[in-house]
């Protein structure tokens, strides 16, 4: 997950959207063509709000996720799960969550017995995504897992195998798939706006500091599982199959860590690599523990060139289009992405339909993410099999 890093960001944007529901405008899943819109209702279920769980009360739950609830539409926050009885009974009485539907991790697979939970968000450590999305689909409910969804195929298959015989939905928060300015920059790349599409470029870093909470255990492998690729690389490659809207069929890449520096001891600090795709377009990418923070995307056409910077930051974007007459920035309006995600997931299960980011979504990049390892290890492609 990337980080903010200017806390004035966030307030500056969530005086724009609003916290209530009445401020909250049209989803940009309606309002920008898009083949998975989910269409507007008229059944009685329309009004009904979903009831979510938070698994994890770490900072990306309590100063992203959590706020955005009372932006939703079709979503609330019902319930917490963590490890920290007293964190969890502050950010209860801060956001209006019943004392009695606070879980710890001992007790977590008693929410089967609480009907006002109909989803899981599991915000944990990488390597525990797979044990609590399993135990969540065991207890009867649906499942929205951060990514990456694992740390090896294995794992995603069993997650998506448990959600299937649960008859429970499973969504990963892929949350660029569902932000104003990112659906722009597919609907562009992918209608002809550009020409022909020849190369993307797409970098996301950060300093990792494991002196913080939060970074801790990202430099802990056993957790993580990996290390930049893992955590924010993700990015890079999804932005690299979502502009395309196709699926690689061969990757090159090379790792180098800083010799001697702690924070890389057990994960990698800068992956390059490199995805081929079927139509001939190649997408160069990076992601890095070591530089500055940054995420951008460049898709390069035969007409024109597209530039979105930042492109997955939390609250604030820029796209400017290219070409012979000049550069043209895109008026676009900021909107709340987690709620935006949380909404679709709560649509979709009271509507009954397939999640846009599916559990075979997040499959697919952690098998894209071993390849790139392995082809790094290797110092030779890796041949994708799709």
């Amino acid at each position: 997950m990337a980080h903010l890093s200017k806390e004035s960001s966030r307030r500056k944007f969530m005086k724009r959207v609003g916290l209530s529901m009445a401020a909250a405008s049209l989803s940009p899943l309606q309002a920008i063509a898009d083949p998975f819109t989910l269409e507007k209702t008229s059944s009685p279920m329309a009004n009904k709000k979903i009831g979510w769980a938070v698994v994890g009360l770490g900072e990306f739950a309590t100063k992203q996720l959590i706020p955005s609830f009372p932006v939703c539409k079709h979503s609330k926050l019902v319930a917490l799960v963590s490890g920290d009885a007293a964190k969890a009974q502050r950010i209860a009485a801060e956001h209006g969550v019943n004392p009695k539907n606070i879980y710890n991790y001992q007790n977590y697979d008693s929410l089967k017995d609480n009907p006002e939970v109909d989803v899981i968000y599991i915000v944990l450590p990488n390597s525990m995504h797979a044990e609590y999305t399993i135990r969540g689909a065991q207890a009867g409910k649906h499942i929205m897992c951060e990514k990456p969804m694992a740390t090896s195929v294995e794992d995603c298959e069993k997650m998506i195998d448990a959600c299937k015989k649960a008859g429970k939905k499973l969504m990963i928060a892929y949350r660029a798939q569902y932000e104003p300015f990112n659906l722009k920059a597919i609907e562009l790349a992918q209608g002809g706006k550009l020409g022909k599409l020849k190369v993307i470029t797409s970098d996301h870093g950060r300093i990792l500091d494991p002196s913080k909470p939060q970074d801790k255990w990202r430099a802990e492998r056993k957790l993580a599982g990996g290390g930049s690729l893992m955590d924010i690389g993700i990015y890079s490659l999804q932005a690299a199959r979502y502009i395309t809207g196709e699926e690689p069929t061969e990757v090159s890449a090379m790792i180098y860590s800083t010799p001697g520096d702690p924070r890389f001891k057990e994960v990698e600090e800068n992956v390059n690599f490199v995805l081929r795709f079927p139509s001939g377009v190649q997408a160069n990418c990076t992601s890095s523990y070591g530089y500055a923070d940054t995420k951008r995307l460049q898709v390069f056409g035969s007409e024109k060139t597209l530039t979105l910077d930042p492109a997955t930051d939390y609250y604030e974007h820029n796209l400017i289009l290219g070409g012979k007459e000049g550069k043209q920035e895109m008026k676009i309006k900021e909107e709340n992405q987690f709620a935006l995600e949380m909404d679709h997931l709560s649509q979709c299960i009271l509507e009954n339909k397939t999640p846009k980011t599916p559990g075979e979504e997040g499959l697919q990049d952690v098998k894209l993410i071993m390849a790139i390892y392995e082809s790094a290890k290797k110092g030779k492609p890796v041949s994708i099999k799709n």
